[in-house]
């Protein structure tokens, strides 16, 4: 087997010395890079599986130029795949790179039998997405205990920046954070909107931050809306319990106790949404103007599992524009299934590509007029 991967590794070797990126058309590089991702899962599979005889965190950060850190975390990798199957499988398969696998095999720990559904959700969907299932595994399976360790872990400091700029940062509790994370976008978003500098949407995330303490009651900005998504079942019990299958939690941030749901409940800006699978995603109405019942259901992401929305083309969770698929100027709809979500990059390209799909119609539509009729 030494000589066999010697070889591959000398043909790969020179394959990259003579690639020449300036002559390389953009589809045959998009190739070539799958390619050498592929390449780079398969290595790290077997530095994952290698790691559980060498057990030695300092030589493999030496022979793979990273931090004994990562190093470390590699060896305790090595250690959990072995023990489950299909997780074994997908690294030994080049399948996974080295982070995909850690986060499944933790999730795998806190809830066994987790693995298959997150194997395949990292072959299809981006880290980001597989993170955060992961996380919410692992926080799913320890729910009894969630409310007080949240509480526990509830955390703030600041510190003075070298450019004498004041830091903040917090670990909030979800119920918490939740609602002053929508009030800061949404006040950043108006913000925005009028600002025609290129000033970034990070400075007025801080503008906002600031208004919270230095203009408050001003009225300026609409009060924004919480959702808390709960399944029927839950309040039959008396907001006691989250058995398996049904959920309770804010989308885009995770479960929450029930309790805590019940709680929040009370607060007249939070919408509770008690779901039981069905698909509220046909509500229809041809005027720009968004109803309030479509943008509740656009906070909620898609069914069953409603963990909040993203955006339809690169899978981002931040910052994300509702966005008419059929453009409005085209009598596009108000609705559900043509308001997709998406990032304001993606936002703006498919304005763009928009833009210019109407300029060649009407082109089109001139030139066949010029000619006039056969």
């Amino acid at each position: 087997m030494e000589s066999d991967v010697l070889s591959a590794v000398e043909v790969l070797e020179e394959a990259v010395q003579i690639l020449d990126a300036d002559v390389v058309d953009p589809g045959y590089a998009r190739r070539l890079l799958a390619l050498f991702a592929r390449g780079e899962r398969a290595c790290a599979g077997a530095g994952a599986v290698l790691a559980r005889r060498v057990r030695d965190p300092k030589m493999l950060a030496r022979q793979s130029g990273t931090s004994v850190g990562k190093a470390r975390a590699v060896v305790a990798l090595s250690d959990r795949i072995e023990d489950t199957p299909v997780l074994a499988a997908a690294v030994r398969g080049g399948q996974l790179s080295l982070d995909q696998a850690t986060e499944i095999a933790g999730a795998e720990t806190a809830a066994p039998g987790s693995a298959d559904t997150l194997v395949e959700v990292a072959k299809t969907e981006p880290f980001h997405v597989l993170r955060a299932k992961s996380r919410n595994v692992v926080l799913e399976s320890t729910r009894e205990s969630l409310r007080e360790r949240q509480h526990k872990a509830r955390r703030a400091g600041h510190h003075i920046t070298p450019l004498g700029m004041v830091h903040v940062e917090a670990d909030l509790e979800p119920q918490v954070g939740a609602p002053i994370v929508e009030r800061l976008e949404t006040e950043a978003k108006r913000l925005a909107a009028k600002d025609t500098s290129d000033t970034s949407i990070q400075a007025h995330l801080a503008d906002a931050f600031a208004s919270c303490f230095t203009q408050p009651g001003t009225g300026r900005s609409p009060k924004p809306e919480v959702v808390v998504v709960v399944s029927h079942e839950v309040t039959q019990r008396g907001w006691s319990t989250v058995e398996p299958g049904e959920v309770c939690h804010i989308p885009g941030v995770g479960p929450i106790d029930p309790q805590v749901a019940r709680d929040l409940a009370q607060d007249a800006f939070i919408n509770g949404v008690i779901c039981d699978g069905n698909d509220l995603r046909q509500m229809r109405r041809w005027t720009r103007h968004i109803p309030v019942e479509i943008k509740l259901a656009l906070k909620l992401g898609p069914p069953p599992d409603f963990d909040g929305p993203r955006c339809i083309d690169c899978g981002n969770w931040y910052r994300l524009e509702h966005d008419h698929q059929q453009p409005y100027a085209e009598h596009g709809p108000t609705s559900l299934d043509n308001l997709p979500n998406r990032c304001h990059p993606c936002h703006t390209a498919k304005t763009r590509r928009d833009a210019r799909r109407r300029r060649g119609n009407a082109d089109s539509r001139i030139a066949a007029h010029d000619r006039g009729p056969p």
